[in-house]
């Protein structure tokens, strides 16, 4: 059988480390080893190996006061310096300055990583108040516009696999708290092409976000503006929608967007 074949070739402890990154990464305030040892039932002295290696390698960092592991931004770096020669950020940026200086507010840009997305760049807003999301910081599926503009055009079998780990917790009485309704607003995001966080986890904090594809047209970021509510009023959607939607249009073109149309099922 395949299985056993690829079984033959299998390094157990690089299996081991992976298993702890995939782990931690549903963890972000980190783990200690004893945690980890418990979770995935490994003896303590391989988890104490594997993570000293990873850590020596910058893949972690360890708190020394909680003695908890969490990852370090290093694999993030790599996983988007691969989509291209030249890398996301770098093909973003210009075009999300535009977007800043044409609407005023802070213009992030993120991914999904994991049951949860991340924040990788942003372009601060022109306001003396402004909302500031620095890269590392992660947002969830079910309220983050840019999880939302992203996952809405994810082929069906990545799309159910995402959603049906998303734990609706409740931040705010606008937060979607269950799946159904989570899909209507998805199919909304579809049909409009831009995605809303209607102070859904901060009230007071309004986001509106577009998804950018690469050439197969997948969907691999999203760039969206974020800022309060008095000035990005929901009268404003629609308008300010299409706005991003555009800029992150311009953005998709840089990696062939329009050469291949449809979305992968």
């Amino acid at each position: 059988m395949p299985k056993a074949k690829n079984a033959k070739y299998s390094v157990p402890n690089l299996e081991r480390a992976l298993k702890i990154l995939e782990l931690l990464s549903k963890y972000s305030a980190g783990l200690t080893t004893a945690q980890i040892c418990e979770k995935l039932k490994y003896p303590r002295n391989s988890v104490f190996r594997i993570t000293s290696t990873l850590q020596n390698n910058e893949y972690l960092i360890r708190n020394e006061e909680t003695k908890e592991f969490q990852l370090t931004l290093k694999l993030l770096n790599m996983g988007y310096a691969a989509i291209g020669d030249e890398t996301l950020i770098e093909k973003a940026l210009p075009i999300m300055r535009e977007l800043r200086d044409k609407i005023g507010e802070t213009v992030p840009l993120g991914i999904l990583h994991g049951d949860e997305g991340i924040v990788i760049e942003e372009v601060p807003g022109a306001h003396s108040f402004r909302f500031v999301l620095e890269p590392g910081k992660k947002f969830n599926l079910h309220t983050a516009a840019p999880a939302k503009a992203i996952l809405a055009f994810l082929p069906n079998s990545d799309l159910e696999s995402k959603t049906s780990k998303i734990n609706f917790e409740k931040f705010t009485d606008r937060t979607i708290t269950n799946l159904k309704d989570y899909k209507v607003c998805l199919e909304k995001v579809r049909n409009c092409g831009y995605a809303i966080d209607y102070a859904e986890e901060i009230e007071g904090m309004h986001c509106i976000s577009a998804p950018i594809f690469n050439r197969k047209g997948f969907p691999i970021a999203a760039i969206w503006i974020t800022g309060p509510s008095r000035r990005i009023s929901s009268t404003d959607f629609d308008k300010i929608g299409e706005e991003v939607k555009k800029h992150a249009l311009s953005i998709s073109k840089s990696f062939g967007y329009g050469l291949i149309k449809s979305v992968p099922k």
